[in-house]
């Protein structure tokens, strides 16, 4: 698989630091170089072999990897890059909850992303200084997305690393469902605690490098705020784009099977839950209503999500749930 062209990133970043977009299902890549060369976020598991290549062949041999939280977008490569050397840092929730192999991890088998096997070596909690590269960043807890999101401060350089907490374009989603009705208000918390560091740069996980910080985030307070105000909108917002990421990372679903699919799914169960729908009905308004938009397209007699994605080989999919995963690998 050729790389694809990468945006050149702003000439404001620091030469100690490699920033690379990608489209979905990856989260961007962030390296920063030095004695001990760190990885924020490894993508996903189809391409972790890409993105293990990619950092190698930047900084050398990775000594560590710092989640910003335990999506598939974001963890996939992580045991092939633990296996390699590096060790794992994320969130002290999700540490925790990765360490006694609890099935909801990453929420894997709940969404029906594949994650592969991984262990996290170093918890991290709020205000915690980490040395990444040659740096000093400062964690700090950025729940609302998923209850152990973070993101990473560099004070010098006001560089803020914001994970799925905000982008150039959008809002992370939030699962009132798993996470409780407060959920929407607990990201739009976060947001302004992040908003009030002033970044002079945001890193988002996914799209471009805002042009402008500032506005950048009075948007996304904009959205945020309304996934507060509109608690069904959120539940919307959510499942398009939970379906949009299985239709990417499959090559698209056979129409005929779409709604069979999606009546199997935990996370349309628990939204027709909270829309006051049967599952039925949903699966039928959310194909419909995501083709009408143009956020899915119908092609050869299969569902496709119109959003620009980097294809993923079928045999990638085929990992473990974590229900099934092995014991944690201690060092």
């Amino acid at each position: 698989m050729s790389p694809q062209p990468q945006p050149q990133p702003p000439q404001s970043l620091p030469s100690w630091l490699t920033w690379r977009e990608r489209p979905f299902p990856d989260a961007n890549l962030l390296l920063l170089h030095g004695s001990r060369p760190a990885l924020v976020d490894s993508g996903f598991v189809g391409h972790a072999e890409l993105t293990a290549e990619w950092a190698h062949a930047q900084a050398g041999p990775v000594g560590l990897v710092v989640n910003t939280h335990w999506h598939s977008d974001h963890v996939g490569g992580n045991a092939l890059l633990r296996a390699r050397g590096a060790a794992v840092a994320a969130g002290a929730p999700e540490a925790e909850a990765v360490a006694r192999r609890d099935p909801g991890c990453c929420a894997a088998e709940y969404l029906d992303q594949p994650v592969a096997p991984y262990t996290v070596d170093i918890p991290l909690d709020d205000g915690q200084i980490l040395r990444l590269g040659d740096t000093d960043w400062e964690v700090v807890r950025t729940p609302g997305h998923t209850p152990g999101h973070l993101a990473l401060w560099q004070p010098e350089e006001r560089i803020l690393v914001a994970g799925d907490a905000l982008s150039d374009y959008d809002v992370g989603w939030v699962d009132l469902a798993l996470d409780g009705p407060d959920a929407a208000g607990t990201a739009l918390a976060s947001l302004k605690r992040i908003a009030d560091l002033d970044p002079r740069v945001i890193l988002p996980s996914h799209g471009p490098i805002p042009a402008d910080p500032r506005a950048a985030f009075s948007a996304a307070l904009r959205r945020a705020q309304r996934l507060v105000d509109d608690p069904e909108g959120a539940v919307w917002y959510g499942a398009r784009r939970i379906f949009a990421f299985a239709l990417m990372i499959r090559d698209g679903i056979p129409a005929g099977e779409a709604e069979t699919y999606l009546h199997a799914r935990a996370w349309l169960t628990d939204a027709a839950r909270l829309l006051g729908r049967t599952p039925e009905t949903l699966a039928a308004e959310l194909i419909g209503t995501m083709l009408g938009s143009g956020a899915v397209v119908l092609s050869d007699g299969r569902l496709h999500a119109a959003a620009a994605h980097t294809p993923v080989t079928p045999d990638a999919l085929r990992v473990p749930y974590p229900r099934d995963w092995p014991a944690p690998d201690p060092r």
